[in-house]
């Protein structure tokens, strides 16, 4: 290339990147800015050095916050035997079945009790198949980039959820004791059996629109409908095993004597240890500052069935929700609890907003407040947990807060999660009450014609962890789907 080619090459460079500063773009001056204010420090070098081969969130510890952990609890709500859900998304499950499974072994003395997770896992993923095909079919007639087309074809299948889930499954399925129908490889590890069995969906709902374009009947249609999902249903048989439809519970007290040997249906067994009232007597409330208060509030297609209730909440002040917490827990009732999971130490097992300090690490500031972080997408609710145990002040005001976990016994303190209630204010979304606990000034805003959401609202995640894959930010890789919006 001779002088004066170079000399053209250099000018039409020159030329692109300052129209591609008055576009927005990156300038030679700007960059010159940009590169001339980092200082290079020995702060900095070290700082480099420790980084290059340490975990940021390892130097970010903060040393201070290192004081013996408080394990002492003013009001504690006991159970028996922690649950482990493995690498699976089913953490909204694990926690609906135990605070169910709390009350039974106090009701009837039980050494202990785990409800079947894969039985109800099994036709929550049937069922989740079901409202994703009829709502391929419903809008069948909207183009394939029409926002709602386009999230059911993201998200044909989730192994995560929210209380809603554990009310339409339960109650129209049963329980079954964990021994009646035990984990498989596939529930404990559930990624490539979802991911097989939503690609199958995917190509059904092709299919399905293909033949409402060709203008088919509708009885046509949900014909084929159920033929896809019988290859749904077997694809479920040979990963997680066949649902019992009647089995026997050998049934002990404390000591670990037999009372009785009972022979049940899923029904039955849900009528004597499980709750059939999860569809009229409890009522979830969020604390979501980037919305009104006393609003009651909507999912669309949030429900893990077609025939299900979408999920509706009222958002209350935080404040509010902690009172009717400590009142269920004074009468000895655990609830269904959802929050983000992000400063956990999870040596000691502690949810702490001074647990780690990044912004001294980085030699900067992360200033937003919780409304801000949810309009952002930086925060939403991620997990979900059993709360069990609060420790009041002398005034009676929280000062820490227990769950109960289903990462196993081995994780956190004991299987368990300690919470400061500064963290409760910030990282606290969701949580499931009896009505009993609720004020009537609450349960009449649930009579309110709800404000409905769209699937894609900010707010909007299931519970869909995976402690295999728990990172610094979130404990949890949040699934969002169209059953759970």
């Amino acid at each position: 290339m001779n002088q004066k080619h170079v000399t053209l090459a250099a000018c039409l460079l020159a030329f692109g990147l300052t129209v591609q500063a008055q576009d927005g773009g990156i300038s030679p001056d700007m960059l010159k800015k940009i590169q001339s204010s980092y200082q290079n420090t020995a702060a900095d070098k070290a700082l480099r050095n420790a980084m290059g081969g340490t975990s940021i969130k390892e130097l970010a510890l903060n040393q201070e916050n290192q004081k013996a952990l408080n394990t002492d609890f003013s009001i504690k709500v006991e159970s028996k035997g922690i649950t482990d859900q493995q690498s699976s998304g089913r953490c909204w499950l694990f926690t609906g079945l135990n605070v169910m499974r709390a009350k039974a072994i106090a009701r009837y003395d039980l050494p202990g009790l785990e409800f079947s997770q894969v039985y109800s896992f099994f036709w929550d993923q049937l069922e989740k198949s079901n409202l994703f095909l009829q709502g391929v079919i419903e809008t069948a007639g909207k183009p394939m980039n029409d926002q709602t087309v386009e999230w059911l074809f993201k998200h044909p299948l989730s192994d995560g959820g929210t209380f809603t889930g554990v009310a339409d499954i339960v109650s129209k399925y049963g329980l079954v004791p964990k021994e009646a129908m035990p984990e498989t490889y596939s529930s404990e590890h559930t990624s490539y059996m979802s991911s097989l069995i939503g690609l199958k969906l995917k190509e059904f709902g092709l299919e399905l629109r293909e033949m409402a374009a060709k203008g088919e009947k509708a009885a046509t249609i949900e014909s084929r409908k159920e033929e896809m999902l019988s290859t749904v249903y077997r694809m479920l048989v040979l990963t997680l095993g066949v649902p019992p439809t009647e089995f026997d519970y050998v049934r002990k007290d404390s000591k670990g004597n037999v009372v009785a040997t009972e022979h049940h249906t899923p029904m039955s067994f849900l009528e004597k240890y499980g709750d059939t009232n999860l569809l009229t007597n409890y009522v979830m409330v969020m604390n979501d500052p980037s919305r009104e208060y006393y609003k009651c509030y909507e999912i669309a297609y949030d429900r893990h069935r077609y025939d299900g209730k979408n999920w509706t909440y009222v958002n209350l002040p935080v404040e509010e929700i902690k009172e009717m917490a400590i009142t269920s827990l004074k009468d000895s009732t655990r609830m269904y609890f959802s929050s983000d999971v992000t400063q956990l130490d999870s040596k000691r097992g502690l949810l702490d907003v001074n647990n780690y300090d990044f912004g001294s690490l980085m030699g900067t500031t992360f200033g937003m407040d919780k409304k801000e972080r949810i309009q952002t997408f930086a925060s939403m609710s991620a997990h979900a947990m059993t709360l069990m145990a609060v420790d009041l002040d002398a005034n009676g005001k929280p000062k820490k807060w227990m769950v109960e976990n289903s990462w196993g016994a081995a994780s956190g303190y004991q299987g368990h999660l300690i919470m400061t209630d500064e963290w409760f204010n910030e990282y606290m979304f969701r949580l499931v009450l009896e009505t009993k606990y609720v004020p009537k000034k609450v349960l009449d805003i649930f009579k309110q014609k709800p404000i409905q959401l769209p699937a894609w609202d900010p707010m909007f995640a299931e519970e869909n962890d995976d402690w295999a894959e728990i990172t610094w930010l979130r404990a949890c890789f949040i699934g969002r789907n169209i059953f759970s919006l």
